[in-house]
């Protein structure tokens, strides 16, 4: 379906996510260039009955990221202690970069990726690994509840 897409043979379940989360980026990326005719990039026949053909598994993706979206503006503890560590990255990125961890990151792999997506990229974090671990478990917890 999607023009953009390319076979990939990936050694990690790391390096997979990474290409996921590249892919979201540009993604993004050509939405705020091109508006709503971005679509035409990723979808053959955009004009066509795609909508009505659409996967469940496609919706409940979306319906997962709104539920993180929601959960990350919320008055949770959880969530007030990721944006008070957050600094100046942006939640929606966050949001979808978590939504693509739990599709298709492996569970015993979860744990880590979402540490590494609280810590950043230069990991300048205001607290230490073991509360970082801790705040990554607690939001794991949250996301299980909204994927059931």
């Amino acid at each position: 379906m999607a023009n953009r897409q390319q076979t990939h043979s990936y050694e990690t379940p790391v390096e997979e996510f990474a290409q996921a989360l590249t892919t979201a980026r540009r993604m993004q990326h050509d939405w705020l260039t091109y508006g709503v005719d971005f679509v035409h990039f990723y979808v053959e026949d955009a004009d066509s009955n795609w909508l009505e053909t659409w996967g469940n598994e496609d919706i409940l993706g979306n319906k997962l990221l709104d539920a993180i979206k929601e959960f990350l503006v919320s008055s949770d503890d959880v969530a007030i202690r990721i944006r008070q560590n957050l600094g100046e990255r942006s939640l929606f990125d966050l949001a979808v970069n978590l939504e693509v961890c739990w599709r298709i990151g492996e569970s015993s792999d979860r744990l880590c990726l979402v540490r590494n997506l609280l810590a950043g990229e230069d990991e300048n974090v205001d607290i230490n690994n073991g509360e970082l671990l801790n705040l990554a478990e607690s939001l794991l917890e949250k996301l299980a509840e909204f994927s059931e």
